[in-house]
């Protein structure tokens, strides 16, 4: 017989595992799989997704299902072993809008690969891998997920450190991968000039992806590099994909054993990106968490306190792997080791990052997709794809992770060399690069008039009062900004 609940104003039929507990805010639901008979209808349903670039909104449950369609870009940017084309599925939590201002949520407080999906009828969550205790509660958006962050704080760890604003200068939205040695120390001092914390160094700096060793580009070394942007007051920053390796690279060559396989026993391809498919260290293998280890280790000798670790949702792609070990556990394990390596004291950014593994492991998360110097693409009907108006729709969706890490919205643009994006456009990114407290450029100051650089210079100068109003709006100092959510 199922349990009935009251939430709110709402008295829910629910299918779980044991008895419901109430708790302060809602009720813990005990771990296993759990079914809630919701009565709302074809109301709307938010989606979260698995990893940072995961299509994430809101959506009407009687329209096409939130997801991303082509299965090559799927692979590196969401959970493929989860895809429906008719099913409206979650990670990690779910929410149905409730009406007057309410909503309804599931969330996991644990690991194993949690999933939900819910229909006009039913709101259901399950486990890949083990099980865990569920959170229900009824009430005002900004609400019921500041009482689900808490919990999660409590059972798998919060910030590391306390909310600040941060402000980073990266290379990639300017030269990607076409940098140097002598092109970057040439942009340091105008950099430097500027109230950055960070001055961090993207893709480009390596032999190739999976061989971390600086390439010909850099001559002097990346600890040369590390040590100018030190002497220049700053900290120094640089940009690794620990997790993967393409094919070419030496690593792949020379010791195939320590990636995963499919499963007709090849190297399995993980995502796809630099015009290949790439493939994942099987993290459950000591050798790989040994090669792991070293290859942090090494990074930050060379004085890089601050790294942006990328892809790294491949140390959980869905592969063949020895052992009775949920994917989850497997990402954590992977981060735990990066963290020792790294030191307490070294900065984390995660991108394609879990956000409920990764708690208490890294510093900062990406939560959405890149930005791109265009609104969008026309012609591509990809949520996740690399494009403005899609980094604003899917972080406007997760502002709620403000409260467990330093969240990443991308870079804002304040330039207007190599950049098609409008001025009401680059105010809307600025916007929530404020609102998210993390405010990210990638704009080389020899690219800015003086009005520009009189406009970043105070943009990276201003501490606003920030205030989370609902879905998609926020309160900046005396302003309310509303966000745009539309998502192919």
């Amino acid at each position: 017989m199922p349990d009935i609940i009251e939430l709110g104003r709402h008295r829910l039929a629910v299918h779980a595992q044991g008895t419901p507990e109430a708790v302060h805010g809602g009720v813990i639901l005990p771990a296993g799989p759990v079914a809630m008979l919701h009565g709302l209808g074809d109301t709307d349903f938010y989606r979260h997704g698995w990893n940072s670039w995961s299509p994430t909104g809101w959506r009407n449950l009687a329209a096409e299902p939130l997801r991303i369609t082509d299965p090559r870009r799927r692979l590196t940017a969401d959970d493929t072993a989860w895809h429906e084309d008719h099913r409206h599925h979650s990670s990690a939590v779910a929410a149905l809008d409730a009406g007057n201002g309410d909503v309804l949520l599931l969330g996991s407080l644990g690991l194993g690969n949690p999933r939900l999906a819910a229909d006009h009828d039913t709101l259901s969550g399950w486990y890949e891998h083990g099980s865990a205790p569920w959170f229900a509660a009824v009430g005002p958006e900004t609400e019921v997920f500041a009482r689900y962050s808490e919990l999660l704080a409590k059972r798998l760890g919060g910030r590391r450190n306390p909310p600040r604003h941060r402000n980073v200068w990266s290379s990639w939205y300017s030269y990607y991968e076409d940098i140097d040695e002598h092109t970057l120390l040439a942009e340091l001092p105008g950099i430097a000039s500027l109230p950055f914390d960070v001055v961090q160094f993207d893709d480009g700096w390596q032999e190739i992806v999976g061989d971390w060793e600086p390439n010909a580009k850099f001559p002097s070394g990346m600890r040369h590099l590390a040590a100018a942007v030190e002497d220049s007051g700053k900290i120094p920053g640089l940009w690794i994909a620990p997790f993967i390796a393409l094919p070419t690279s030496k690593i792949v060559r020379d010791r195939p054993e320590l990636f995963l396989r499919d499963t007709d026993g090849n190297l399995a391809v993980t995502g796809y990106n630099w015009d290949a498919g790439y493939h994942s260290l099987d993290l459950t293998l000591p050798a790989a968490q040994d090669h792991l280890r070293e290859t942090i280790t090494r990074l930050t000798a060379w004085g890089f306190r601050y790294l942006k670790l990328d892809f790294i949702n491949a140390a959980a792609a869905p592969a063949a792997r020895g052992g009775d070990i949920g994917r989850e556990e497997i990402y954590r394990n992977a981060l735990t080791i990066v963290r020792e390596a790294a030191g307490d004291d070294a900065y984390l950014l995660g991108s394609g990052a879990l956000p409920l593994p990764s708690l208490g492991l890294i510093d900062a998360i990406r939560i959405g997709p890149d930005v791109g110097p265009t609104w969008s693409y026309y012609g591509l009907n990809d949520p996740s794809d690399a494009a403005a108006s899609n980094a604003v729709a899917v972080s406007a969706g997760r502002l709620w992770l403000d409260a467990l890490y330093d969240i990443d919205p991308d870079v804002a643009y304040f330039r207007t060399r190599h950049c098609l994006l409008t001025t009401p456009q680059r105010r809307v990114i600025a916007d929530l690069a404020a609102a998210c407290r993390f405010r990210a450029v990638s704009d080389p100051p020899s690219w800015l008039t003086e009005e520009e650089r009189a406009e970043l210079d105070a943009f990276l100068r201003s501490t606003p009062e920030v205030q989370w109003l609902d879905r998609n709006r926020v309160r900046i100092d005396d302003r309310t900004v509303e966000f745009p959510t539309d998502l192919p």
